[in-house]
């Protein structure tokens, strides 16, 4: 499932326009066009229906731990073969995010398509964390751990919602699943592919914010055994409650399915997707000050209570582009009725290219002056990778013992290439020569701002160039794998899965005149396994009880993340995490229509990366977790659909190894003493809920409430976002089977609230209030 780039020559995306102008051409004419083609669909009342999906496929339901799927027959399963079991008789916690629900909550990323599933929560950008999807599970940070039809997706990315069928979340250790990974589980993204009937849908939306999104979604068959499906994309808007922070994206996914009827069949598909934006800076934490005569002047550890528009950014300087694109071959062949052949081959090319301010308190200028350095991370990023997939996958039995399988062999390859800019004359303050703002203003080049009122739009001139330095990281994997759920009664199964890594990586960085060449190297190899007992009391419910374990090398993100290779961390072994589970799933109400689940579970890392006593990077550190999870989802009644779910976390950093309470040149280690304090990132509490009902055959309302507790910014515990509750409304009228309305309102209180935390330095605002008007049609 590792994906790895094809050794590439240095292609890197450049510095474009960085104004938001690419998409604004186009959804002009497209909500032009789509209106157009939308008033004859309204004023007509005689329209002949629409192929129309499955029964029940079009209600909205968000399904947990093998919620049943209404649209089609017989137990729900997982998109990858790798899951040989129905859902209700998998020992792990899955979740699957249906796009009716993606649609209803009014979604247009991965990361909002995720808001409303407990347990996961968005980490922040940072020095060496790029800006992108940084999602933490259970705690962990699993910013590596998305997949695409099953296949590891590398690169830092912003991912769309506009060609995604279903989002999966396995929660729990995931590398026997994926290959390297962390402890807190892994998202599969399940992607549109051509189908076996005709349709022809388009959304077209307005709202505030300058929001305007166009999508179009067009299946055609090709004679008796094929088919070709279009997704398109374009979206514009700027972030409520966020002063200068917007942008455009625009996108393009077409697909073919060959051989829809026979034994063997081909999908090709390709993605593309860019945008252009600025990036949003969040607000500073009111930061204790640590030494010096101003010690007195320790901060709350909140952020800072300012305005929320208040932005720290140059609206002239900071910009953020991206362009990715995905071209997947993936083969099925029917061997017989019960044993089939896979494979897939995926290339991709992902990448972006961003000046971003970062509100830095580190510094002490917020508490000591009321000033801010408008500290510029920068990044001009390409990744491309490589990968294909075999696998065997059936069923058979013997002794009376049933087994179903899959086995399979992966190959990866990937490279990065980054950058980053410098300038001249440089971001520090030149009054100071350093990053120290006691004024702010014109006399410190505008390096320099106010913590209150700051003016994104000042005049910062200064020369942008790309830096000589230029990091090369190439990885390559090998693994085996094989998964069995083996049935001895229809009461009892077993299901076991093991796998094999061969994980290699290279870091090279070049000499420049003023620093040597740096290289660094890791060969790993690592073993990971995964076992559950079922127990079946009745057809509809399953009780387990799982284990499994995670293995993460150094340089688990391919050099484009926090996990990076360095020279101190090369020699070290993969952090390995096992995790034990005890849950149960049940299938209620007439016809299984409401599924409930509950789990308890515990995880350890017990080599964590620390610094040891000598001084030394060493795998001597330990984290524990343990928490509990509750789901339900599906309909109460024919008209009443919910979704809900509540989960706790505990989470302590057990050994954070040792700190240098003495002097650089007398150094005396002792242990940290952020022993015994919490995760990072990791709410206690987190709870969500999406309900809908049908008030009559034209109008349905629904709302949602997410609840998230405090989440520490650092491991200190020091700084910290305070908990909250955020509450999202919607109505749709179905005004003829070709035309429907639907009204989203996000954030209904319009709560002020941070959303991302994991940078010590500051916290990501949560977006204002919103409205947004979709219509919804098929011509």
């Amino acid at each position: 499932m590792t994906k790895i780039t094809a050794q590439a020559s240095k292609t890197f995306i450049k510095s474009k326009k960085h104004v938001r102008s690419s998409v604004p051409a186009l959804v002009a004419p497209a909500l032009a066009m789509l209106a157009s083609l939308a008033m004859p669909l309204a004023a007509a009342s005689g329209v002949e229906d629409a192929p129309e999906l499955p029964e029940g496929a079009s209600l909205p339901q968000v399904r947990i731990n093998a919620g049943a799927d209404r649209s089609v027959q017989g137990p729900v399963r997982a998109s990858s073969d790798k899951f040989t079991a129905p859902l209700l008789d998998t020992p792990k916690s899955v979740t699957v995010v249906t796009s009716e629900t993606i649609s209803q909550t009014g979604a247009v990323s991965l990361t909002d398509a995720l808001r409303t599933v407990p347990g996961i929560t968005i980490g922040a950008a940072e020095g060496g964390n790029p800006v992108g999807d940084n999602l933490f599970i259970r705690g962990y940070n699993a910013q590596t751990d998305t997949y695409i039809d099953g296949v590891r997706d590398s690169g830092s990315q912003s991912r769309e919602i506009f060609a995604i069928e279903q989002v999966e979340v396995v929660k729990g250790p995931n590398s026997a699943l994926g290959g390297r990974s962390s402890a807190g589980g892994g998202i599969n993204i399940v992607t549109k592919t051509a189908k076996e009937y005709d349709f022809n849908n388009a959304t077209l939306g307005i709202g505030t914010d300058k929001y305007r999104r166009v999508t179009g979604d067009i299946n055609r068959v090709l004679g008796n055994n094929a088919a070709f499906r279009l997704n398109l994309m374009a979206h514009e808007n700027d972030v409520p409650g966020r002063d200068v922070v917007g942008g455009d994206r625009w996108g393009i996914a077409p697909s073919v399915t060959f051989g829809l009827t026979g034994p063997t069949r081909a999908v090709l598909s390709y993605y593309h997707m860019q945008s252009s934006e600025i990036p949003d800076t969040g607000i500073p934490f009111d930061n204790p000050v640590s030494s010096g005569p101003d010690m007195a002047k320790n901060g709350g550890g909140t952020p800072f209570t300012v305005d929320r528009e208040a932005f720290y950014g140059l609206a002239n300087r900071d910009f953020r582009d991206t362009e990715t694109d995905v071209a997947t071959v993936d083969l099925r062949h029917e061997l017989s009725a019960n044993l089939a052949l896979r494979n897939v081959t995926r290339w991709g090319k992902s990448g972006q290219d961003y000046v971003w301010t970062q509100p830095d308190d580190s510094k002490g200028n917020t508490v000591r002056y009321g000033t801010v350095w408008r500290r510029a991370n920068t990044r001009v990023v390409d990744t491309e990778t490589l990968a294909n997939s075999t696998s065997l996958s059936g069923n058979f039995a013997t002794g009376g013992i049933k087994h179903s399988f899959n086995a399979g062999v992966e190959f990866s390859r990937e490279q990065t290439d980054r950058g980053s800019y410098v300038f001249s004359p440089g971001t520090n303050n030149p009054l100071t020569g350093t990053f120290t703002c006691p004024t702010a203003g014109s006399t410190t080049l505008y390096n320099c701002t106010t913590l209150v009122n700051p003016n994104p739009y000042e005049p910062w001139n200064t020369t942008r160039s790309q830096s000589p330095t230029l990091t090369s990281v190439k990885t390559r994997t090998r693994a085996v794998y094989g998964f069995d759920t083996i049935e001895f009664t229809p009461q009892w199964l077993l299901n076991i899965g093991a796998r094999w890594d061969d994980f290699q990586s290279r870091l090279d960085t070049p000499a420049t005149a003023t620093a040597a060449a740096t290289r660094a190297e890791v060969n790993s190899t690592f073993d990971t396994y995964q076992a559950g007992l079922v127990y079946k009391p009745k057809a509809n419910g399953s009780i387990y009880v799982s284990w499994a374990t995670s293995a993460t090398p150094p340089g688990n993100d391919g050099g484009d993340g926090l996990d990076a290779l360095t020279v101190q961390v090369q020699n070290l072994q993969p952090q390995k995490s096992r995790s034990i589970e005890l849950g149960t799933k049940w299938e209620v109400l007439p016809g299984g229509r409401l599924s409930a689940s509950a789990a308890v579970f515990r995880s350890d890392m017990d080599n964590a990366r620390v610094t040891a006593p000598d001084g030394t990077t060493q795998n001597v550190g330990r984290k524990e977790l343990e928490g509990v999870e509750f789901g339900l989802s599906g309909r109460i009644t024919n008209a009443w659909t919910v979704f809900g779910g509540y989960t706790y976390l505990h989470g302590v950093i057990a050994d954070n190894g040792y700190v240098n309470s003495g002097t650089a040149a007398v150094p005396n280690w002792t242990p940290s003493p952020f022993n015994g304090n919490a995760f990072p990132t990791t709410p206690k509490h987190s709870a969500s809920l999406w309900t809908t009902y049908a008030l009559n055959k034209s109008l349905t309302i629904g709302g949602g409430a997410n609840f998230v507790d405090r989440q520490f910014a650092n491991v200190n515990n020091t700084k910290y976002s305070p908990a909250y509750t955020r509450f999202d409304a919607m109505a749709t009228y179905t005004l003829n089977p070709n035309v429907s309305f639907q009204l989203n309102i996000q954030n209904l209180t319009n709560k002020l609230y941070f959303d991302r935390v994991s940078s010590p330095h500051y916290a990501g605002v949560g977006a204002g209030r919103s409205a947004s008007l979709m219509a919804n049609l098929k011509f």
